[in-house]
């Protein structure tokens, strides 16, 4: 793959062309990556699109799917099997059976319980990776 870059100053904006022979897998990925569908949440009966990189959390609670940024709590109309296939899975974890996590948003990790981890994203928000996916983690993580 060729990257050109083009300097315009009469432009206002960033401009993209992607050119390709054919459609690819390849195509589909890097257009994921420069344009990353946005995802519908809810609060209260108020849509409202978010971009899943603003998303620390994903979660289990009141058998309802919960969606947590920095800033507030959103409820989700989509199961979190469905959540992780939708999900970019290089970005988005999934850390126990009722949580996936977004792993850019991971700041620390404590290895020092037994037999599970536990993970400090953004603001101080603690989330535990259960025993089931620990040997999941840990390949992750190289360990």
């Amino acid at each position: 793959m060729g990257v050109k870059v083009e300097l315009d100053p009469s432009l206002t904006e960033i401009e993209v062309t992607v050119r390709a022979p054919g459609a690819s897998a390849e195509l589909t990925a890097l257009l994921a990556r420069l344009d990353p569908p946005r995802l519908t949440v809810f609060r209260g009966t108020e849509a409202v699109l978010l971009d899943p990189a603003e998303i620390l959390r994903f979660y289990g609670e009141d058998k309802e799917v919960r969606a947590q940024t920095a800033e507030e709590v959103y409820t989700v109309r989509l199961r979190l099997y469905e959540l992780e296939e939708r999900l970019d899975r290089r970005v988005f974890v999934r850390v126990s059976h009722s949580e996936i996590i977004n792993w850019k948003r991971v700041r620390a990790l404590d290895l020092g319980l037994a037999g599970t981890i536990r993970v400090t994203l953004d603001g101080g928000l603690a989330a535990y990776v259960s025993r089931r996916y620990v040997k999941k983690i840990k390949e992750v993580l190289g360990l």
